[in-house]
């Protein structure tokens, strides 16, 4: 880490920090993680059917934009005034990583105009939503490939070195198939919906079989090499992402996609896609359902040994709260009292450690503690 540490009072904002234009050099994509745990809050909390808890959902929501913009200005700020700098992150084997949490951040927000900002502003918002679902796909797919193709060619990885960070870049296309499932039905052209349809489709093939790849790795590197340092503990949520977001994505396109099909000529189409939807849907929330109880497990034994806090434990809740979504979804289609009574749990469980990893976001990003870019660590010093 630098040397940026200084004995000033905590009470001073920023004390940790040599000048507080350290906050632009040391921004890194990271911090996207909280705009994507903040929007997949306020869409569970729309889920569970609750009317007084609508607002603070569409609270929550305008949180997370106001945090994108405030994220995006510092991101560009600092590939602007520290050009040099800012681009050591393709070199670097974790933080590169995060470049997804971008795409999945915006989806969120999307996902939200669909939500909240139909009913405040009507369907006139839509074709500004669906613009930018296109330019989240072209953002998502990006990272999907670039980052990985990096791995391949300038940056170092080991086994004994792997985590479930991987996953970030691959899952974005994912998150964008899911959102497209549910924009698709707000269209008014018929093409344009089957268009967005097929599209999703398409991504959600990109991301989750390379996800899963991903995941058997992973697997055989816990099992050689036991489980990562401590400050990577959050990472061990990071696998149950994919799968939810998998098992989401499956089930928003099936349900509309009757009438999509058919809208285009493809009616006995539209029945299977429905099918196999809720059957895809099913099992992998089961998938899901191993991996949540493995990484309770893994957190638990972390809590023992002293767990430090950082940017990554926002990674508790984007995770948990696509599953959660899954898990409300299964709920809603299949009336099963099981999936719906989980899924509240799930929403509190969520609930619960967004209000602990925001409120130490919030104290460590006063005190400036949380402005570290390990890509330059070794610069400058």
């Amino acid at each position: 880490m630098p040397c940026l540490q200084q004995t000033a009072s905590p009470l001073r904002p920023l004390s940790h920090l040599a000048h507080p234009r350290e906050v632009i050099r040391q921004f890194t994509p990271n911090w996207f993680a909280a705009t994507m745990g903040t929007g997949v809050l306020a869409l569970a909390l729309m889920q569970i059917g609750i009317d007084s808890l609508q607002g603070t959902a569409e609270a929550l929501w305008w949180l997370t934009i106001a945090l994108f913009i405030l994220f995006s200005v510092l991101y560009a700020a600092r590939w602007l005034m520290f050009f040099d700098e800012a681009r050591q992150i393709f070199a670097h084997s974790t933080v590169s990583m995060f470049f997804g949490t971008i795409p999945m951040g915006l989806a969120t927000i999307l996902n939200g105009c669909l939500l909240f900002g139909v009913n405040r502003w009507g369907e006139g918002i839509v074709p500004w939503v669906e613009a930018m679902w296109w330019f989240d796909v072209g953002l998502a797919l990006l990272c999907g490939v670039a980052i990985p193709y990096l791995m391949f060619t300038r940056q170092e990885h080991s086994i004994d070195q792997m985590t479930a960070v991987w996953l970030l870049p691959v899952v974005a296309a994912e998150v964008a198939a899911a959102s497209g499932g549910q924009l698709a039905p707000h269209l008014v052209d018929a093409h344009s919906q089957f268009l967005v349809l097929i599209t999703s489709y398409v991504l959600w093939a990109v991301s989750l079989p390379v996800a899963f790849s991903i995941l058997t790795i992973l697997m055989l590197r816990m099992a050689l090499h036991k489980l990562p340092h401590a400050n990577m503990a959050a990472s061990s949520w990071l696998a149950l992402g994919p799968i939810g977001t998998g098992a989401l994505g499956m089930l928003l396109l099936g349900a509309d996609a009757p009438a999509i099909f058919a809208a285009n000529g493809f009616g006995d189409l539209g029945e299977i896609a429905r099918g196999l939807g809720l059957v895809a849907g099913i099992v992998l929330w089961g998938a899901g359902l191993w991996w949540l109880l493995t990484a309770v497990l893994i957190t638990l034994r972390y809590m023992r040994h002293g767990m430090p806090f950082n940017l990554g434990w926002w990674g508790f809740t984007f995770p948990l709260g696509v599953y959660t979504l899954a898990t409300l979804k299964l709920g809603a289609w299949l009336g099963l009292a099981f999936f719906q009574h989980m899924g509240l749990v799930l929403v509190v469980a969520l609930a619960g450690l967004w209000m602990m990893v925001a409120s130490l976001t919030l104290r460590g990003a006063w005190r400036g503690e949380l402005f570290v870019s390990p890509c330059i660590a070794g610069l400058h010093k």
